[in-house]
């Protein structure tokens, strides 16, 4: 059976380091520039050092998996056969340059291609994609790790019942949806004709919709819509061990998260700290090349936090500038790069990772099974403003969490798209 040649670029691997053994059936080539660049990364401290040493040990291991050599190709059992590409055309077209190991990797496809294959170059730069179809080759992304942003579920839905029905819902604490499948902890405003309404969760024992939590002081945050209620009670519900937070800037997400994280941790002692962490995704310079210590570096990618907590200070109605002194000073709150996170275990913590949209699926899997027993995650983020540019809304880490969590009991989700920051702020994200 004829196989179709897909040749796999640097930072396909790096997104995901077991992609080469998802092409089954298929003739898989590895250029060598690729693994001179793999080679680059293997000793940086981070995923990509840890992705690029993933990728190079398995391709090593193939002499005891697989059947042949690197050289002429090595049959896997899922009938892919895998082959490291030395040869690439010599000539190059007008105004691509040796130098740049792009154009190298693509020039190796070309070889492959001009030798009568079927060949596809797989790529997570859309540079890199439309250069090579500029030159007749077949390009497509990387979808392994995609799912759709666009049908991404939202976590709440709108359902209109009968007066009745609203009323038993008060009465009884319980009611009975009528509709399609419900997801575990999805959320459900209810409304009636007669303009009655109510929120509520759906509770998988019950197989119905029951009542919010009570709504506590939150550090003195109030919510100001339907979802911003709704991620409130996701947050202090201490049985949802994984909330995400989706939606564009300015509707209250990491707001919220720390609030609620100030409530549970300074309050209610139910977790020993937060821990809040942001992806470094420099559009300059990297979190290296600042002076000072650790904390001195990532103070100024930790602003918006600091900005956050000192809101928080100034609603609680105490005296601001002596609770933020309180807080910092009581070490229960912990402020961390994502790249420093990986290897630590961390229990009974209440763990805020801002910005997720910027972490690849398998960045934030290391981040989530870094949670130790009594640990709550939340991820927040907008996926429509990624930073990283080898990601997009469809294959980010937190788009991709929701996707596979959604049917999980201890996971809830709620999209949050009114813009709460100031009537400019919304009137930006309506029109600009």
């Amino acid at each position: 059976m004829h196989q179709k040649i897909f040749v796999i670029d640097t930072n396909v691997l790096l997104h995901d380091p077991a992609a080469i053994a998802k092409f089954p059936d298929s003739h898989i080539v590895i250029p060598v520039t690729v693994l001179e660049e793999l080679d680059k990364m293997k000793r940086l401290p981070n995923e990509l050092g840890k992705n690029s040493r993933t990728v190079v040990r398995f391709l090593d291991s193939l002499k005891f998996l697989g059947t042949g050599d690197l050289h002429q190709g090595v049959k896997l059992e899922n009938g892919a056969t895998i082959q490291v590409q030395i040869e690439m055309k010599t000539t190059f077209p007008h105004g691509l340059s040796l130098s740049v190991n792009d154009n190298k990797i693509l020039m190796a496809a070309s070889l492959l291609k001009e030798r009568g294959g079927e060949v596809v170059f797989v790529s997570k730069d859309f540079a890199a994609r439309v250069k090579a179809e500029a030159m007749g080759l077949e390009a497509e992304d990387y979808e392994n790790l995609k799912v759709s942003y666009d049908s991404l579920y939202k976590g709440l839905r709108k359902v209109e019942v009968s007066k009745h029905e609203v009323d038993v819902f008060y009465k009884d604490g319980v009611i009975k949806v009528e509709t399609t499948e419900s997801h575990p902890n999805e959320y459900f405003l209810i409304t009636s004709p007669e303009k009655s309404s109510a929120v509520g969760k759906y509770d998988q024992k019950s197989a119905g919709v029951i009542p919010l939590v009570k709504m506590p002081d939150v550090w003195g945050v109030k919510p100001r819509n339907v979802e911003q209620r709704c991620a409130i009670d996701a947050i202090l519900r201490d049985d949802i061990k994984l909330v995400t937070l989706v939606g564009p800037a300015g509707t209250g997400k990491t707001l919220l998260a720390l609030a609620c994280g100030l409530r549970k941790v300074f309050d209610e002692g139910i977790y020993s700290r937060i821990l809040v962490s942001r992806p470094i995704v420099p559009l300059g310079r990297d979190i290296g090349y600042l002076p000072g210590t650790k904390e001195e570096k990532l103070y100024n990618w930790m602003q918006p936090i600091y900005d956050n907590l000192q809101f928080l200070c100034d609603s609680s109605g105490n005296e601001p500038n002596d609770t933020l002194q309180y807080i910092m000073n009581s070490k229960n709150i912990e402020m961390e790069a994502v790249t420093y996170i990986r290897g630590r275990s961390l229990p009974k913590m209440f763990i805020i990772v801002d910005e997720a949209q910027n972490l690849t699926p398998h960045e934030v899997k290391t981040i989530i099974s870094r949670a130790g027993e009594g640990t709550k995650v939340v991820l927040a983020g907008d996926p429509t403003q990624i930073d990283n540019p080898y990601l997009d809304k469809d294959s980010n880490g937190l788009t991709y969490t929701v996707a596979k969590f959604q049917n999980r009991s201890i996971f809830a989700q709620v999209f949050l798209d009114k813009t709460e920051r100031s009537e400019l702020a919304a009137l930006a994200a309506e029109i600009m």
